[in-house]
């Protein structure tokens, strides 16, 4: 565990903080869904916020990310606002995605957040695509693909491992770990649990950590990205860590034992962290409730913004399905076959 000599108060207010701006957004979230303001699919990632705050430190607002479908709280601390995320949830067109895109495909260009993708893995090609553009270009960028640990048994996790080593390519490989692949346990599916080994054959530097520690999360990810940065090719993070909720809104939960779950929760990342800042005396119970209520009241005002978007006209359904085909330049000569 990553200690806290060297930590700032400032520093564990912000990592606390953005771990209960995403828990308050979720259990937010869930609420609207069993309301039916939201629809569709909905995937909590309540139990892993110290995963995507840690990580998302390492990064700089060049880099660029790639999620899964449980990308909410990726979208958040990467800077995608509360409003954009809510309102895309209800299928308003404030949305990040003009609510086209729903809770599995947020997307902002202004962060440089290329998804939310609903295909398992399907990050992943994407990643490496965005990495070798920036090669080719001379950038030093990182490109940083989150994925469960359910994607790595995926082709293209394999393929997308394999061409990354080969070319030396600017990626940051972040499997959240977090032991089911949808209602698959890991045994079932992976021969080799220990994930960080399958990295390593292909040559890949590679490390484990605890997903349920932000500092640990944050250490480790920072190191990993400026190795990347710096030239070191591609670099394979894994973050041992677990839902609380189900896959999804959708799923009986009839695959885990209610023991397991309960003994997981005694390591809430958020309990963990606020407990070892009350213990260094850098958390008080007024700056604690004035963090909790910041986060309460971003949730609001996002939920506030959501209800008073807008839907699409149904006129507009075509609008963005095919690329409209663009008249030639004065002067220019149009070629046909």
């Amino acid at each position: 565990m990553t200690g806290t000599d060297t930590l700032t108060r400032e520093h564990a207010h912000e990592l606390l903080l953005d771990m209960l701006r995403i828990r308050h957004m979720e259990e937010k979230c869930a609420e609207l869904y069993q309301a039916t303001k939201i629809r569709g699919f909905l995937h909590l990632y309540i139990g892993e916020e110290a995963v995507a705050v840690g990580a998302m430190r390492a990064l700089t607002p060049e880099d660029a990310v790639v999620a899964t479908y449980r990308e909410h709280g990726h979208a958040l601390i990467r800077g995608v606002p509360a409003e954009s995320i809510l309102a895309e949830m209800y299928g308003k067109q404030e949305g990040c995605s003009r609510g086209r895109g729903g809770s599995m495909h947020l997307f902002d260009a202004d962060t440089r957040f290329y998804g939310g993708n609903a295909i398992v893995a399907g990050g992943l090609p994407l990643a490496v695509g965005l990495a070798l553009a920036d090669k080719m270009q001379g950038r030093k960028r990182v490109t940083a693909c989150f994925f469960g640990d359910g994607a790595v048994a995926e082709g293209e996790f394999h393929e997308s491992m394999n061409l990354a080593a080969l070319w030396q390519l600017p990626v940051l490989f972040l499997c959240e770990n977090n032991l089911y692949g949808m209602g698959t346990g890991i045994e079932r599916a992976e021969s080799e649990t220990h994930l960080a080994l399958k990295a390593a054959a292909y040559r890949v530097p590679a490390w484990d950590v605890d997903g349920m520690d932000v500092l640990a999360s944050e250490e480790t990810t920072r190191k990993a990205a400026a190795a990347v940065r710096e030239g070191g090719g591609p670099h394979f993070v894994e973050f041992r860590t677990y839902r609380f909720r189900a896959h999804s809104m959708f799923d009986p939960e009839l695959y885990r034992d209610k023991a397991e779950v309960a003994a997981w929760r005694e390591r809430d990342p958020i309990e963990l962290f606020r407990q070892r800042l009350r213990d260094a005396e850098l958390l008080t119970d007024e700056e604690d409730a004035g963090l909790v209520a910041s986060a309460d009241e971003e949730v609001e005002r996002a939920v506030a913004f959501a209800e008073a978007g807008t839907w699409e006209d149904p006129a507009e359904l075509e609008r963005f399905v095919y690329s409209e085909p663009q008249a030639p330049d004065a002067g220019e000569r149009q070629v046909t076959s």
